[in-house]
């Protein structure tokens, strides 16, 4: 009987077992067949959405849940191959359009129709009107050999369209003294010689700085005036009958209102930028410069200031004929213009009120294949592939802008002046900055001028991305030799003349941009008359179309992480590592600053506040379920705020418009303090104590109110400073 039973028992156990196995293949046979049969519905939309870029079905669209792998995929298929790319470039960059002209007020017309083609939530032209200068049609500028007495003697080559906007206007004249590349060390180098720049014009070769430091540092040497020349070592390529444009404003926006934005109701009161230079400015081509070189009579130059006009240069303003002088003569014209910037919006569905903002400069003064006509061809197509991911099923979480500026080529005017119009609410909602300007000089490196906050989520894109030369390759392969350090060779400083510093140095609005350039030089046609599709394209081996695609593939990806993920992706904590790094540089004037009872423990401190803020954000971020949607939003309001903490809330906006502690300009920021203590072993007699605590004590303040801000509620600031 006991034996029946047991067997009865197991004939039961494995019923129940066949019976499991059995409803468990069933169920998954469903499951498979359910799936299978729902994606090829969504195949079949989304195939039908790619017949036609432009018309999509009025109906709502189902939610679905798109994870980062749909979106690459999603992302990838819809973005054009080049050929829609390079049409742009080539419609852009057709003829010069500066702005202000009827050319790039056609494009800017075109630019608004395409925004409103793709289905964009919202479209919009921000209107200004500012002071830029223009030549003068009927008194060209002039350069001259004149007698002592004003005679002429002889008139030199300038090219009319070629001018320096924002430079002096009058009459120079005097000797002419050989400065190298205008820097600062050049000018030091100068005075070591005994070779005097007052009272002269002198002479330098483009690169190394921009326009604008250029000629300020000649006019703080006591120079007359500057003209700038392509020398033909630097750049071999440009014919040397060819003059480089550039403006000579220190600064960026409308020099005549600074801090004010330029609309048209604005009182403005009578000042100008501080960065306007007092002195003249003009573009020379090569040709004009050796003339000029070749009737010097001085000392020669070191050997490393020697270009390619001569086996060695001469510096000294004395010419061969004693009876000879130079004369410069600039005559541009202040002009009142009104200037467009074009916007397209996509809403975000959770934080629509925080902005992703993708911006290209659109104006030129010449071609602009490389200045203007790439980056707007990438706007263009990231907005349209954008605005079909969003009716195929990615709803942004965060919204996003796509902006075309206008007047870019005269020092970021209409990007400045958007910011100087809208910055009380900007710094609460702009989150980031993307800049497609300089997109494409050259195939050997991708560069990436960025705030510290990008650099984790750079490398993070830039090891997926496709190489655009060899497909079985990354960009990061392509651009970072195998052991070294990515940073080194990817990663620069913001600077004055890229799109993205007036957001962050200014905003307070973490701000990247990516170049794709030459491995030891610049693009040699920048700002002239031969920066056109058929040079720029040369230059990356007839690869422009792939270049400008695999860029956008860059921004594309960045754009939708920022967009996308419920924490935005930017490292906060990297400010600890960066301000380290500069406040150690004062060590090694701890002993002098001792000597006056001066000590540097309270930046310290505020230093090791931000590290423990930072750290503590951290820890509660990974202790926190994202999908509290209250508190997502908290953490990303203070993550997004980070960079405007870094601006210095003791110096005016109309003076030190650049007011970021470690990427502005002026006497309140970290770089000035470290210039100011280097006085104490170069030249102690010049070491101003009163100055010096002043500018420690603010910085000590600006990082210590970062740190505060980052830590959240005042409950939650650790207040033992």
């Amino acid at each position: 009987g006991t034996k029946n039973n047991t067997d009865r028992r197991k004939t039961v156990a494995y019923l129940i077992l066949i019976a499991l196995v059995i409803f468990l293949f069933a169920f998954l046979f469903g499951y498979l067949a359910f799936r299978g049969s729902c994606q090829k519905c969504a195949d079949a939309q989304s195939d039908e959405a790619v017949q036609d870029n432009y018309e999509f079905n009025d109906g709502q669209m189902e939610v679905q849940t798109l994870y980062w792998s749909d979106l690459k995929e999603m992302f990838q298929k819809y973005l054009s191959e080049g050929e829609q790319i390079e049409q742009t470039i080539r419609r852009v960059s057709r003829v010069s359009h500066p702005a202000g002209s009827d050319e790039t007020k056609a494009l800017a017309h075109e630019i608004l129709e395409n925004f409103k083609r793709y289905q964009l939530d919202h479209t919009w032209a921000d209107t200004h009107y500012v002071g830029l200068q223009f030549p003068d049609g009927t008194k060209p500028n002039s350069l001259r050999f004149v007698s002592p007495n004003g005679d002429v003697l002889e008139d030199l080559p300038l090219d009319r369209d070629i001018y320096s906007p924002f430079s002096a206007n009058g009459t120079a004249v005097g000797g002419l003294v050989y400065a190298n590349y205008g820097r600062k060390e050049d000018f030091q180098q100068l005075k070591r010689l005994n070779v005097r720049p007052q009272s002269q014009l002198v002479i330098v070769r483009t690169g190394m700085i921009n326009f604008a430091e250029k000629v300020a540092n000649a006019e703080a040497a006591g120079a007359l005036g500057v003209l700038i020349y392509p020398d033909p070592a630097d750049t071999p390529e440009l014919p040397r009958d060819y003059a480089v444009y550039g403006h000579v404003h220190v600064g960026t926006g409308d020099p005549y209102t600074p801090g004010f934005p330029s609309f048209n109701h604005t009182q403005f009161p009578p000042i100008s930028s501080s960065g306007l230079p007092k002195i003249l400015a003009q573009p020379i081509s090569a040709n004009t410069a050796f003339k000029l070189m070749n009737t010097l009579n001085g000392p020669n130059a070191p050997r490393d200031w020697t270009g390619a006009l001569f086996p060695s240069y001469p510096l000294s303003s004395n010419f061969n004929d004693s009876n000879r002088q130079l004369q410069l003569t600039v005559n541009n014209v202040r002009t009142s213009v009104q200037i467009d910037n074009i916007f397209g919006c996509i809403e975000g569905k959770f934080e629509q009120d925080h902005y992703i903002v993708v911006g290209a400069q659109r104006d030129s003064w010449g071609p602009g294949a490389a200045k203007s006509a790439v980056g707007t061809a990438i706007l263009l197509e990231l907005a349209r592939t954008f605005g079909i991911m969003t009716k195929n099923g990615f709803h942004l979480r965060r919204s996003i802008l796509f902006v075309s500026w206008d007047a870019g080529d005269f020092g970021s005017v209409g990007a400045t002046e958007w910011l100087e119009g809208y910055l009380s609410m900007l710094h609460l909602k702009a989150a980031a900055y993307i800049s497609l300007d300089n997109a494409v000089l050259g195939g050997e490196k991708l560069l990436a001028k960025t705030s510290p906050l990008f650099k984790s989520l750079i490398k993070d894109i830039i090891t997926k991305v496709g190489s655009p030369k060899r497909s079985d390759q990354s960009i990061y392969d392509l651009v970072v030799p195998r052991g070294e350090n990515w940073e080194k060779h990817v990663i620069r400083p913001l600077s004055i003349e890229s799109g993205a510093y007036t957001f962050t140095a200014f905003g307070g609005v973490p701000a990247v941009e990516f170049s794709f350039v030459k491995e030891y030089s610049g693009y040699p046609y920048l700002n002239t008359k031969q920066d056109n599709y058929e040079n720029l394209n040369q230059m990356v081996q007839g690869r422009l179309p792939a270049f400008a695609k695999s860029l956008a593939e860059v921004v594309g990806q960045v754009a939708m992480k920022l967009t996308h993920d419920h924490l935005l992706r930017l490292d906060y904590s990297c400010y600890s590592e960066v301000v380290g790094g500069l406040v150690s540089r004062l060590n090694e004037y701890s002993r002098q600053l001792k000597d006056r009872g001066l000590t540097l423990k309270w930046m310290y401190s505020a230093r090791g506040d931000y590290t423990r803020a930072a750290e503590k954000l951290k820890n509660t971020i990974l202790s926190t379920d994202e999908k509290d949607e209250k508190l997502t939003r908290m953490f990303n309001v203070r993550i997004m705020r980070v960079e405007f903490y870094f601006l210095s809330q003791y110096v005016s906006a109309m003076e030190s418009p650049f007011r970021h502690i470690i990427h502005g300009q002026g006497s309140h920021t970290l770089a000035a303090l470290l210039d100011h203590l280097k006085l104490l072993k170069s030249s102690p007699g010049d070491f101003d104590d009163t100055l010096f605590r002043k500018q420690l004590a603010l910085l000590t303040w600006t990082l210590q109110g970062a740190a505060n801000a980052l830590s959240g509620d005042v409950w939650n600031i650790d207040n033992s400073f």
